[in-house]
């Protein structure tokens, strides 16, 4: 069972919540750009992992059944143990993906946002996972069965979503000294200098005080990353940083620097450069956040169509498995090209105003896909919805001028 896609209408909720504790307490914990990009990330690393699942436990699969070790058989006791040992190897494989460049890169998603809220737990990285599986592979060889490993890993992510909210103050001493909260995982996301590289756990705190990596909030957290994304496009936000690291690559001339900056820390350059550069000093209340304004038709239009995007994603998520290859690949692309979309028009980019109307004209197509669609009615019934977002779109056009 995918715990995460089961977990879908939890989180929405959740976040449901969220909004009105932030309504009744007057504070802006959302932005509507941000928060809708934050869950295309986590939609697009969705839709994405969906084909690469399988293919990544494939090696845990391989080694447990080739070369394991022992047969750790499932009871309370083996269960605990692998709980404190995926934390271990979470905390390792979350410190590497923040000190090594080619890791940074893969994770740096999680953290572009420059708010802190539920939403904000859904924004993952598509290419993480490339590299967080081989951190695990030793519990196979250790003889823990594919299924448990599965089963405490999924558990261990879904913990980690009620942590990213400022709506939770610090909570008693003992459980702030073991687990994971809401405010160690505030000062992770900061990007205050002191706050950088700091509170790696999943679950536990414990390994980042044995290691060295603990630190408690105490000043205001300031937060994203030290180089603002400026995009609303989830495609660009897992390539960004790698384009980045292209440029520093091509300005060194040096082979072997080369291959040192992909190893390196974030922000090294070779002392013949200039060294390493260290973050610039935040204030909380002094940072600029990226954003960008839209007239309101355009805000309805594209919530009416995000609407529609996540019921069909979170249809396409639950029937994966039941379409054929050609089906599944034609879906996931409409998806992540749809989402491209919404970033566009939030950024008001020139080609979605020709690029959108073509998009919509393909909303009948789904009666050849879906079954609740399949017939007559439902042609009509996409239909009359490429019809109704063709009007919003053109009302939301003619109130640009």
């Amino acid at each position: 069972m995918d715990y995460i896609i089961y977990s879908i209408p939890i989180f929405f909720i959740l976040i449901g919540v969220e909004l009105i504790i932030s309504r009744i307490k007057g504070a802006q914990l959302y932005r509507f750009h941000d928060a809708v990009t934050n869950i295309s990330c986590g939609v697009v690393q969705q839709v994405t992992g969906a084909f690469l699942k399988t293919i990544l436990i494939v090696g845990y699969i391989y080694l447990y059944e080739q070369y394991r070790m022992w047969d750790v058989e499932n009871s309370v006791l083996s269960y605990a143990i692998l709980f404190i040992a995926v934390d271990f190897f979470y905390y390792w494989f979350h410190r590497m993906a923040h000190e090594v460049n080619i890791f940074w890169g893969t994770h740096i998603v999680h953290h572009q946002s420059e708010d802190y809220n539920f939403s904000v737990a859904l924004r993952q990285s598509s290419l993480q996972a490339l590299v967080s599986t081989s951190f695990y592979l030793p519990l196979a060889i250790l003889g823990f069965h594919p299924a448990a490993f599965v089963t405490i890993s999924s558990f261990q992510t879904l913990y980690q979503f009620w942590i990213h909210t400022k709506t939770i103050d610090k909570l008693p001493r003992w459980v702030e000294y073991i687990f994971n909260t809401p405010s160690h995982h505030r000062v992770h996301h900061g990007r205050n200098p002191e706050y950088i590289d700091k509170n790696h756990g999943g679950t536990l705190i414990i390994f980042d005080r044995m290691f060295g990596t603990f630190q408690p909030e105490v000043a205001p957290v300031v937060y994203g990353v030290t180089k603002s994304l400026d995009s609303w496009n989830p495609i660009w936000a897992n390539m960004d940083y790698y384009a980045d690291l292209r440029e520093d690559w091509k300005r060194i001339p040096s082979w072997g620097d080369r291959a040192r900056l992909l190893l390196q820390k974030p922000g090294w350059l070779p002392e013949s450069m200039g060294g390493y550069r260290a973050p610039k000093a935040v204030v909380r209340g002094e940072e600029i956040r990226y954003d960008t304004t839209v007239n309101k038709w355009m805000n309805i239009y594209a919530l009416f169509q995000y609407v529609l995007i996540l019921g069909l994603a979170s249809w396409f998520l639950f029937e994966m498995t039941s379409l054929v290859r050609y089906v599944q690949l034609g879906f996931s692309l409409w998806i992540l090209w749809s989402l491209v979309h919404i970033g566009a028009l939030f950024e008001q980019t020139r080609w979605v105003r020709w690029a959108e109307p073509v998009r919509l004209v393909l909303y009948p197509l789904f009666a050849l896909v879906i079954p609740v669609f399949d017939g007559t009615i439902g042609w009509i019934a996409m239909a009359a919805v490429t019809v109704l977002s063709l009007y919003i779109f053109a009302k939301a056009r003619s109130s640009e001028a």
